[in-house]
């Protein structure tokens, strides 16, 4: 299992129903149902990811994301997942708000593309960065919503968002204290878990 997987899923409770957005292959799913007896459904929009759901025998619905989440009910879940995605939607803010109204809790990955390697990239080579964790160039990257830690930080004040927990680690998920003493810096990439604010959003 990925590494950010195994830190999201010491935040599910056992018998939890989860809805997995852009699921994959339904690897996380399929270890919480094993490992955990969670109630999971995944959204995919890839062909052969959902067969390899499919194979696992992982519940799965074929969905665009950008098209919303209408089709689910109010607090119809435990916990919303939305792994290393946010950044590719067309509208981040609505789907976030979405999946706040679907599920009691959410939890949210994303890179943080205000990292320090990031900004000495541009600094030095005026160029956008291209690495083994952001492998893209410009013109063929499915990252369309550039976000740092301290602009979803920003995000969840206005939007009266609680975050219970944020982890924030390098490209190779260790933790340190010099990470979490300046995460908008050093941090890679930031693993969020929270819930809708007691006065609802503005």
């Amino acid at each position: 299992m990925r590494a950010d997987l195994e830190i999201i899923q010491k935040w599910i409770k056992p018998g939890s129903r989860v809805l997995d957005l852009g699921c994959g292959d339904g690897s996380l799913l399929a270890y919480l149902r094993d490992n955990k007896h969670t109630i999971g459904i995944g959204l995919e929009i890839d062909n052969q990811k959902i067969d390899a759901c499919l194979h696992k025998g992982i519940d799965v619905i074929q969905q665009d994301l950008n098209k919303g989440l209408g089709n689910f009910e109010t607090h119809s879940f435990d916990t919303v997942l939305l792994t290393q995605t946010l950044q590719a939607v067309h509208y981040p803010d609505l789907l976030v708000e979405e999946m706040l109204r679907i599920g009691k809790n959410c939890i949210v990955t994303f890179p943080n593309f205000g990292n320090w390697k990031s900004r000495a990239y541009i600094a030095f080579k005026g160029r956008m960065p291209v690495s083994d964790f952001m492998p893209y160039q410009w013109y063929d990257t499915p990252n369309i919503h550039f976000c740092t830690v301290r602009d979803f930080d920003d995000f969840c004040r206005a939007k009266n968002i609680d975050v219970i927990t944020r982890t924030v680690v390098d490209n190779k998920h260790r933790d340190s204290a010099i990470i979490r003493a300046f995460p908008n810096l050093l941090s890679e990439i930031a693993i969020y878990h929270f819930a809708r604010g007691h006065q609802g959003g503005k």
